[in-house]
């Protein structure tokens, strides 16, 4: 079993350097293009999934990562950011114009004590380097998006991929007991979404 493990580690750190690879290779043309995109596709998961006065789950942009902070500045829409801790995992707080502090992956993240209920959350959305057919993403390999969707509240609500589409795998994704799937994303194509299969 753990050679199993070790095997599927190692497959997901080198597809971790290939698709990091790719996604630094494209332009800041196919940013925008799914940039444009997450705003027309936000119209209809709102309008499906949305009720007032819960949040949108977004995240801070890192290198390589589709920027989609302006929903921050869209009137009426409460916005939550995660904040991640070693030992916590992921949590949720309100992004209000406090300042940030940063988390301990060196990622900012709201200062606002109190952790969202995943109640009060009804849209997520989720960076990662790769994605499969089926909604399974490949992160960065800290596990936080999947310890966090494996608990029942959480995989409930629907979580959305901002990627480009070269990011988009043809064939399976290597997977561990612990990884679920997402309910689908958007690229420079367009919002793409899937039936969560768990």
């Amino acid at each position: 079993m753990k050679n199993f493990h070790n095997e599927i580690k190692s497959k997901k750190n080198n597809l971790r350097n290939e698709y990091n690879l790719i996604r630094n290779s494209n332009s800041s043309i196919v940013y925008e293009k799914v940039k444009l995109n997450v705003k027309s596709a936000l119209k209809i998961l709102l309008n499906k999934y949305h009720v007032e006065g819960k949040y949108i789950g977004i995240y801070w942009p890192l290198k390589g990562e589709v920027d989609i902070r302006f929903i921050k500045e869209i009137n009426s829409l409460k916005v939550a950011l995660p904040s991640s801790s070693k030992s916590k995992g992921i949590t949720y707080h309100h992004w209000s114009n406090n300042q940030l502090e940063i988390d301990s992956n060196s990622i900012p993240a709201p200062t606002e004590k109190d952790a969202i209920n995943p109640n009060d959350i009804s849209i997520l959305f989720v960076p990662a380097l790769a994605i499969d057919q089926e909604g399974y993403r490949l992160g960065y390999g800290g596990g936080y998006f999947d310890r966090l969707r494996q608990k029942d509240l959480w995989f409930s609500i629907p979580s959305f991929l901002v990627i480009s589409n070269n990011c988009i795998s043809k064939k399976p994704l290597p997977r561990e007991k612990w990884d679920v799937p997402f309910n689908g994303w958007i690229s420079e194509k367009g919002l793409h979404q899937i039936e969560a299969t768990n």
